[in-house]
């Protein structure tokens, strides 16, 4: 490697061409870069003290060489988005001087020629900066004043145009830019293709600009180190299709989650949003998959990939799958999408029919659905679905499916159809996340034709306006403060209309009558509303319970016999020890030891309804699936392990201690020793850290 401080417009100058690899991301600059690198070029010419300003490095391979000193195209492995900017910045200056030159080597033609253009060479080889597929038809469409193809680059042409309005807007002198220009440093480096390794020094040159997303340097990872051909057969054939099928916006987005998504399923653990790059890398040196082979490997990747299009952007073909897809889409239910990869992958390959995949989209959409309506924490989700793969019984696809549903713990327990119907009735939903999802979905169950609901606005039957007409008072009898601040955002008191400027606070009687009231209402949520005489308490309590009746049909609970239920539910911990406190000798009588463990025992069982206690003959386990804390009893303490790896555990005392591969009875890595009745809160603080942990708390994110 060898790395020089060079001029910006200088290193463009002198050198021969750039061409961005194909492993490279497309151009992703937004307005937010290409503002900060204007103000600075702009403060650089304005400043005279400033005699140059740094805007990052240039790194390159040119195969045996180390300087720019031949005509060979220089391969760049870090700064295409700094080139391509400062090139779009150049073209827009040259068009908007006309035929001036406001500073020495600043006219239009000096600019193109020097800077865009290889003048004296044809084809690809006439342009400073070839880039990769759609970018580079873009740029170059822009560098010869052409109109833009029929699929431009959304970036490259959104920001040129960015520039063109900057430069526009400083009229006619445009001197203070072509200074700021030509300050512009950047640090030149060189690699050698023979003693240089371009993935490690891209890995850590991506220090300025926009932060590389993990699937860019997953793509880059599987790319960079193949031969020429290899490469750009695996692109064509694999990569290139999955930019296409996400589009240029959502790629950026979605290609990182869709990639966890696959990690999870792939190997059960739930890569950290943060690293699933070095998630990937592990999964890619694992001995089964450098069996496979790099195109084999990207060849699945591609499968799943075009699943996950069709569930999570809306590209499925069926209109059954479509429509369950976008309810999930709605209700954000981003955490199933593991499952739903490998029911996809067996829908594909008929292991699992169209209908029972549909019923099963639809039970996952009830799942979480009733979860979040009962208030029920979403921090068990994310292992619940990661895992779920690991019940299925093929030969009994739905079944086994439905079963592990209604066997789930409590904290990850599908609600039943009292507690989902109770809540669904006293909860504020108008203030429900995504109140427009459960009102399309009451308003449509069952229906062939769709009711836009989305044309209508919400409607609180009963007024929000807390003051209410003497009229709705007297409507609601003497304790109208008290239904009205009860019920006023219930289900109970909820509906849809078109005339909702029109019903503003008028009388139940009177939005029942007008003309487009709730008598002539096509909506079935106002179904009833114009039978009523009155709308109080008990119209508004009626109205929930027949509404979450309805609900309760929309997302169902399955229904299996008692039998098909026992054989899924797992075989119970044997107990024919039998032991108990007694044999532990250190608890059988009353002092310190038996005083902390009951102070203990109370906290740890109240975490949870799921806990249970199971006493060993050396320790006490406390469990929700397996063992989270483990109590073994000593003369003047408890000694404690918990059941995470020490490097995970927040620990601003230093109260744990690190017991990786050293031989103790318990499960986990870490040991905490218990001794003082005052240290209860705190020690709970760890024990609920392990607890979370495997109730599979989304730290992940």
């Amino acid at each position: 490697m060898k790395a020089t401080e060079a001029r910006f417009l200088e290193f463009l100058k002198k050198s021969p061409q750039f061409v961005i690899p194909i492993y490279q991301r497309t151009y992703s600059w937004t307005e937010r870069e290409c503002q900060q690198l204007w103000d600075d070029v702009l403060r650089t010419g304005r400043n005279g003290a400033i005699s140059a300003h740094f805007v990052g490095s240039i790194v390159y391979i040119e195969e045996g060489l180390y300087q720019v000193s031949s005509q060979s195209p220089l391969l760049v492995i870090d700064g295409q988005q700094r080139l391509t900017t400062v090139m779009l910045i150049i073209e827009a200056l040259a068009r908007a001087l006309g035929a001036s030159e406001p500073f020495a080597g600043f006219s239009p033609r000096k600019l193109r020629n020097y800077y865009l253009l290889n003048d004296l060479e044809d084809g690809d080889r006439g342009f400073k900066l070839i880039l990769t597929q759609t970018d580079k038809d873009t740029l170059l469409a822009l560098v010869q004043q052409k109109p833009l193809p029929a699929e431009f680059s959304l970036r490259i042409a959104e920001n040129f145009e960015f520039f063109s309005d900057q430069i526009e807007a400083m009229g006619s002198d445009l001197t203070l830019l072509c200074k700021g220009l030509a300050k512009l440093i950047i640090v030149d480096i060189a690699l050698s293709r023979d003693q240089d390794n371009p993935q490690l020094i891209f890995e850590s040159m991506n220090s300025t600009g926009r932060e590389l997303s993990q699937a860019d340097l997953i793509r880059n990872f599987i790319l960079m180190g193949l031969e020429p051909t290899h490469q750009t057969r695996i692109y064509q054939d694999h990569w290139r299709p999955m930019e296409v099928a996400f589009g240029q916006e959502a790629y950026g987005m979605h290609f990182d989650r869709f990639m966890r998504h696959y990690l999870t399923l792939k190997t059960g653990d739930i890569p950290n949003v943060r690293a699933v790059y070095e998630a990937f890398k592990a999964f890619a040196r694992d001995p089964e998959m450098v069996d496979l082979g790099v195109d084999a490997l990207v060849a699945n990747i591609h499968i799943y990939a075009s699943y996950y299009v069709a569930m999570a952007l809306g590209q499925e073909r069926d209109p059954d799958l479509n429509a369950g897809f976008r309810d999930l889409r709605e209700l954000k239910v981003d955490v199933a999408y593991p499952f739903l990869l490998e029911l996809y992958r067996d829908y594909d390959t008929r292991i699992l029919g169209q209908g029972d995949f549909m019923n099963v989209i639809r039970l996952v959409e009830a799942y979480v659905f009733r979860r979040a309506v009962c208030t029920i924490p979403t921090n068990s989700l994310n292992k619940t679905f990661a895992t779920f793969q690991r019940a299925l019984r093929k030969d009994r696809y739905l079944e086994s499916i439905q079963a592990h549903m209604l066997t789930l713990p409590s904290y990850r327990r599908f609600p039943g159809d009292e507690e989902f119907k109770h809540e669904l009735g006293v909860r504020d939903l108008y203030n429900f996340p995504r109140r427009s999802y459960w009102l399309r979905r009451l308003e449509n169950h069952d229906r062939k034709e769709r009711v836009p609901v989305d044309d209508y606005t919400i409607e609180h039957i009963l007024p929000q306006n807390p003051n209410l007409s003497k009229k709705w008072q007297d409507s609601l009898g003497p304790e109208w403060q008290r239904i009205h601040e009860t019920w006023l955002h219930t289900l109970g008191n909820l509906t849809l209309t078109g005339y909702n400027t029109e019903y503003s606070d008028r009388l139940f009687e009177e939005k029942r009558d007008m003309k487009g009231g709730f008598r002539e209402s096509p909506l079935r949520l106002n179904e009833g509303l114009g039978t009523l005489e009155t709308f109080d308490e008990a119209a508004i309590q009626s109205r929930a319970r027949r509404l979450a009746n309805l609900a309760a049909r929309v997302w169902p609970i399955p229904v299996l016999s008692d039998e098909i239920l026992e054989a899924y539910r797992p075989a119970k911990l044997s107990r024919s020890a039998g032991y108990s406190i007694d044999d532990h000798k250190y608890l059988a009588a009353a002092g310190l030891s038996l005083t902390l463990f009951e102070a203990l025992h109370r906290e740890v069982l109240a975490l949870d309804p799921c806990v249970s206690e199971e006493i060993l003959k050396l320790y006490i386990a406390y469990k929700a699936e397996t063992n989270f804390v483990d109590v073994v009893p000593q003369a003047k303490r408890l000694r404690l392990s918990l059941n995470l790896s020490f490097h995970e555990l927040h620990d601003p005392k230093g109260l744990a201690k690190d017991i990786t591969n050293v031989g103790r009875w318990g499960n986990g890595d870490v040991e905490v020793g218990f001794s003082s009745i005052e240290a209860l809160p705190y020690v709970m603080g760890l024990i609920r850290q392990a607890f979370e942990k495997q109730m599979g708390s989304d730290d992940t994110t």
